[in-house]
């Protein structure tokens, strides 16, 4: 038999597991409002040069489950280093409208219903950590249930000096919690709670809380981090992770742009 008659195998054509975090991460910096439009116009037509083992999209959704445990790994070495100020705060991540909760299984045994100061939603809590130059200390999520106050202790783990978050962090037992770590939480007062004095420095930072408001409003109207269109576990959670790194990527962050390190003054504990 010769050589010319035998059938040759043709290697099917692949990406790496490094190619598909690229293109996941480069969506939400794309601008795209869904990803098969960017992947079907955009990747395929004009990113092959980049990635010369593009594969269809079916086969792409396949290969991005693979993706989620490398995307938290990068995620935690793309965080920015803490000043002395942070701020945190949660944001509600629906996964679908409140009239499709009894019929939406995707995310039955995670998703939880919550009511917040907007009315209800069915999906997750992001809670994030950021310092005053808008750059990610921290990040969890958490059923849509969970107390804002139950993941602070793991996120104020690698934090010093002050950190700033709403009413709904008010917790005697958590003020001291993080005051043995060398943090100190400053919130401000409910009406019904004696009005304490606090340093003028501090004052000012509680208003600026809005800047963690800020990075919530980018990730969710820029990034896509948050839309009901999820038919996988794992693909919601590669969106989201994918999503919070390209915001790590972007050049203009909220900010205050302060770095008064000698106006802040040291928790002693």
């Amino acid at each position: 038999m010769s050589g010319s008659s035998l059938k040759r195998r043709r290697r099917r054509r692949e990406l790496c597991l490094s190619e598909v975090m690229t293109i996941m991460v480069g969506f939400h910096l794309s601008g795209y409002g869904t990803f098969k439009y960017y992947y079907l116009n955009d990747v395929l037509n004009y990113q092959r040069s980049y990635f010369p083992g593009l594969v269809s999209y079916n086969r792409f959704v396949e290969l991005i489950q693979g993706s989620l445990v490398p995307l938290c790994c990068f995620l935690t070495s793309r965080f920015g280093q803490c000043s002395g100020i942070s701020f945190i705060d949660s944001t509600k991540i629906s996964v679908c409208h409140n009239r499709r909760i009894g019929s939406h299984k995707v995310m039955a045994e995670f998703a939880a219903r919550r009511k917040t100061s907007m009315g209800w939603f069915y999906g997750f809590k992001l809670h994030l950590v950021i310092n005053d130059q808008g750059e990610l200390l921290g990040v969890k999520i958490t059923a849509g249930n969970v107390d804002d106050r139950d993941p602070v202790p793991e996120l104020a783990r690698s934090l010093s000096g002050k950190l700033f978050g709403g009413r709904g962090y008010i917790s005697q037992p958590l003020f001291d919690h993080l005051w043995e770590q060398g943090v100190q939480l400053v919130t401000k007062a409910r009406k019904n709670m004696k009005n304490k004095l606090l340093p003028l420095f501090d004052k000012i930072l509680l208003r600026e809380r809005s800047i963690i408001e800020s990075v919530n409003d980018q990730l969710k109207n820029i990034s896509q981090i948050e839309h009901s269109r999820h038919r996988s576990r794992v693909n919601f959670f590669v969106n989201l992770i994918a999503g919070l790194v390209a915001y790590t990527f972007r050049e203009k962050k909220p900010s205050l742009n302060i770095r008064l390190p000698q106006a802040l003054p040291a928790v002693v504990v």
